[in-house]
């Protein structure tokens, strides 16, 4: 299934070759002038100036190849060479009807699909999750989901921060309060977990301040890390305990986002594999000693920075810096787990992508990273990505705080969100004939629709101001708009259903048809576009525009209405189409659609 541009690209460039030009410069895009022509073509310009030659009068050559063809109704130039498109209402009309019977709705899949891992979530073991990780898991999903649609193999992996030293601090943490008592020796150490979900929120943030103003706390909790790493037995059986309880809620949270996985890994995971991946680093020369640590140089010849030394020195460094495998105290490190990880992602899935949904801060440490796996065989280059994002923000601009200037639980944003749904849709006068259970469950529905669409719909790189009463409107550019507009669309498919009104061959008449035909056939290039980017708002923008076009039509061209059979049946399929499609992008975007409101 071939979208209209692309069709008209490849026409163009015939055009091109047949005039002895340069093909790259043979670019189709949508009009800007929608009034003027539905496509136009740009390239004369370039083309001109390298054949030396006036560009309106290429233009008009160029033009010439295109007339006559079945698709095109018309061809004109304007301005100094621009070369305006206008295709027939019949192919718009097949392309609309292969729209509304195609698996994909107008996408399609990739030529040469490969196997994908997206790590993204990313949450710390016993910490509850906050608002910092929302993004990560919105963006994550949504490319998950995407990378599958057009035809990858991809598994989605949590990857959970769960063998650092944060484990550490809550071990020796416990030890200060006489809980690990039961967990010294060898064992059998008890079943029943000694600290619970809301001890670990309690321990976690009080050992990381006592950390950072008592030394001696600080280098107990160091050690108690490497001892656990090195395989203490009671510290892996608390260890246990904690990961355990800290998982349930994490399921939780990102049950209620829609967030799934086909891998519950974390850096523990890739502990076993650490003394082989060591060893292979010291054969190979890369593992050199450095002060006590052991680290990887992933600088090349030649790459360097400015460093200001302690006393004031300047003095030339290589840069990036190295990556620290093994500490002072003889634990691992971030970098140590992350290089171990892709060790056993290229044992197990055998990846040819991965893909790295993980805060833009982390840009140097991937960096590392990806140099590291690189010089040690573990990956080909551009086989490892970081896919940064910017922050949601506060009003004031800075990272989402609490009114108290705390970090938000992120279980507790999405109550917050719910509830701000529910009283949406009873402002709306929606969902009052429903349920209480079917009213929660739409209410679930638009708070998730609002939050990821509010992310989704920003390039990730850029960051954005969090605003629960916009996010959650269903007018303007929001995700309940989106939900309202495909509700509206099954109520209009019942009603029809109830009058025995069927859908028929699709005809574009009206200007409405037209421009909702013209969108329907923009899917393609936007799930292209959200998939070479690795950026979801492509879809996003899509969907915004197809829930435009199509209030547009409704408006002007009544579906049920019409005297004449043919003409209701064209319109009522052009609503189906629609609704397809519509529901196809909210689900790349991880939103589900109610069935009524």
């Amino acid at each position: 299934m071939t979208d209209l541009r692309s069709r008209l690209s490849e026409a163009v460039r015939a055009a091109f070759a047949a005039e002895g030009l340069p093909e790259d410069l043979a670019r189709v895009v949508p009009s800007d002038r929608p009034d003027l022509a539905d496509f136009q073509s740009n390239g004369a310009l370039a083309a001109a100036k390298q054949a030396k030659a006036n560009p309106r009068e290429l233009a008009g050559r160029l033009a010439t190849h295109l007339q006559g063809r079945p698709e095109i109704a018309s061809v004109d130039i304007a301005g100094p060479g621009f070369i305006n498109i206008r295709v027939t209402d019949a192919v718009l009309a097949d392309r609309a009807q292969e729209v509304a019977a195609g698996p994909m709705v107008g996408a399609s899949l990739v030529d040469a699909p490969r196997r994908v891992v997206i790590d993204y979530g990313g949450p710390n073991v016993a910490k509850p999750m906050h608002v910092g990780h929302l993004r990560s898991s919105i963006i994550g999903e949504s490319l998950k989901r995407l990378f599958r649609f057009r035809g990858d193999t991809v598994w989605g992996d949590a990857h959970f921060g769960d063998w650092g030293f944060q484990m550490g601090l809550l071990i020796a943490a416990l030890e200060d309060e006489g809980r690990a008592t039961e967990f010294q020796g060898t064992g059998p150490f008890p079943t029943d977990s000694p600290v619970s979900l809301e001890d670990l929120e309690r321990l976690y943030p009080a050992a990381a301040a006592r950390a950072k103003e008592d030394t001696a706390f600080r280098d107990r909790a160091r050690k108690t890390t490497a001892e656990l790493q090195a395989g203490n037995p009671g510290y892996r059986a608390l260890w246990k305990h904690m990961h355990d309880v800290s998982m349930a809620a994490l399921q939780r949270d990102f049950g209620a986002l829609g967030v799934t996985f086909d891998l519950w890994k974390g850096e523990a995971d890739a502990d076993p594999l650490i003394p082989g991946m060591v060893k292979t680093l010291e054969t190979k020369g890369l593992l050199v000693d450095d002060q006590g640590a052991r680290v990887v140089h992933v600088a090349r010849e030649g790459e360097t920075k400015s460093k200001k030394l302690p006393d004031g020195t300047v003095v030339t460094v290589p840069s990036p810096d190295p990556l620290l495998v093994i500490s002072s105290e003889g634990s691992a490190m971030y970098g140590t787990t992350d290089l171990a990880t892709i060790v056993d992602r290229r044992n197990e899935q055998d990846f040819d992508l991965v893909l790295y949904v993980v805060d833009q801060r982390q840009a140097d440490h991937f960096e590392q990273v990806f140099r590291a796996a690189v010089l040690a065989g573990y990956a080909e280059p551009g086989q490892l990505e970081h896919l940064g994002f910017g922050t949601m923000n506060g009003p004031d601009g800075k990272p989402f705080k609490t009114r108290a200037g705390g970090v938000l639980k992120l279980a507790d944003l999405i109550e917050m969100t719910r509830e701000k749904a529910r009283a949406r849709l009873h402002e709306a006068g929606l969902g009052e004939d429903l349920s209480s259970e079917e009213f929660e469950d739409i209410a679930a529905k638009v708070a998730v629709a609002a939050l990821k669409f509010a992310d989704l719909s920003n390039w990730r790189g850029t960051s954005y101001i969090f605003d629960l009463d916009r996010f959650t409107s269903f007018e303007g550019k929001t995700g309940p708009y989106l939900l309202y507009q495909a509700v509206r669309i099954k109520s209009l498919l019942r009603r029809a259903a109830g009058e025995n009104v069927t859908t028929g061959a699709i005809a574009i008449v009206e200007p409405a048809e037209r421009e909702l035909a013209l969108v329907l056939d923009a899917f393609q290039q936007a799930a292209e576009e959200a998939y070479d980017r690795r950026g979801p708002n492509a879809l996003a923008e899509h969907a915004y525009r197809l829930a435009q076009a199509f209030s547009k039509f409704y408006a002007a061209c009544p579906i049920l209405a019409p005297s004449h059979e043919t003409t209701r049946g064209s319109r009522l399929a052009l609503a189906e189409a629609v609704l397809k499609q519509l529901e196809v992008a909210l689900d790349l975007l991880g939103i589900d659609t109610p069935e009524r409101m």
